[in-house]
């Protein structure tokens, strides 16, 4: 029920997505390529390309926090190459690399999964928050829909408060007795609300806003109330794309960003825009994980 609840939220996202460009294909191909878009685009992709690597920092610190502490030359390169794997249907795949690289470096089995848990669910709350921010300069405020109104905070709080060692620790032991095997994890504890890990996914997710802006100032002149406003859109919209079952966030980060849009910009300049952004951080992805490929090579030899 799971892989066909995917599949099928992934076909409503891509029609929806199909049918946006099928009624406004001729205005994007009316859009003339100018040596501004360029620019623009190269610094968006160098912005990306540093969120990401900036990610597998954020990786490296929560394994520090939970008492597994690992060298950047190791953790840089096992990040970013597993993170194209997200793409791959069933979007668990570059979770499941880095559980068995952090289990090979003798990690137990529970800590390395929620090494890798961890990170989304901080991500995820960053998003929110972020959201939560922006909505108090920009349109979003007034959306009469009860969602804008009241499920980010109590996810954003729910999440906060989980997260603190007093919630957490707890949970732990709970998941140790659950698997019986409480001799090997009933001490391991975290110490310290992991507001390090936090302000990095922070960090992350308005770098990929930041990328995500230059890319419309390629496009149109944006006004000063516009900037929160697409910070908290792209916000928004990555949150969907992180937490709906779809490969990558593919269709469920464009369709949530169009439709949040749709009334501020022109469909041409949305599409071009979402469309842009889609390839850049595709491209992005794909040179962090060559020159992390590259990076283990010569390490090697």
């Amino acid at each position: 029920m799971v892989k066909l609840l995917r599949w099928f939220i992934l076909g409503i996202t891509l029609f929806f997505l199909l049918k946006t460009f099928y009624d406004h294909g001729q205005d994007v191909l009316a859009i003339e390529l100018r040596e501004s878009h360029l620019n623009y685009s190269a610094i968006a992709l160098f912005v990306t390309l540093f969120a990401h690597i900036w990610s597998g920092i954020v990786w490296a610190n929560i394994l520090y926090f939970l008492q597994q502490p690992a060298s950047l030359s190791w953790v840089l390169p096992v990040y970013l190459q597993t993170n194209l794997a997200k793409y791959i249907p069933g979007n668990v795949w570059h979770f499941y690399g880095r559980i068995r690289a952090v289990q090979a470096t003798g990690t137990d089995l529970t800590t390395a999964t929620l090494s890798t848990l961890l990170e989304p669910l901080l991500m995820a709350t960053a998003a929110v928050l972020i959201t939560l921010v922006s909505i108090q300069q920009s349109w979003l405020k007034n959306q009469e829909n009860w969602f804008y109104q009241l499920l980010p905070f109590l996810f954003a709080g729910s999440i906060l408060i989980l997260i603190h060692p007093y919630c957490f620790n707890p949970a732990l032991r709970l998941v140790a007795r659950f698997k019986k095997k409480a001799t090997n994890n009933a001490s391991f504890q975290i110490k310290q609300y992991p507001w390090f890990p936090l302000l990095g996914e922070l960090t992350f997710v308005g770098l990929r806003g930041i990328g995500f802006i230059i890319i419309f100032m390629g496009f149109t002149n944006l006004t000063l109330e516009q900037f929160p406003l697409l910070l908290g859109v792209f916000s928004l919209s990555w949150f969907f794309g992180l937490v709906v079952p779809s490969p990558g966030g593919i269709g469920v980060f464009e369709s949530s960003a169009i439709a949040l849009l749709g009334n501020t910009f022109s469909p041409e300049i949305i599409l071009s825009s979402v469309a842009l952004f889609r390839l850049l951080s595709l491209s992005a992805e794909a040179i962090a994980a060559t020159l992390a490929f590259s990076f283990t090579k010569l390490t090697q030899n």
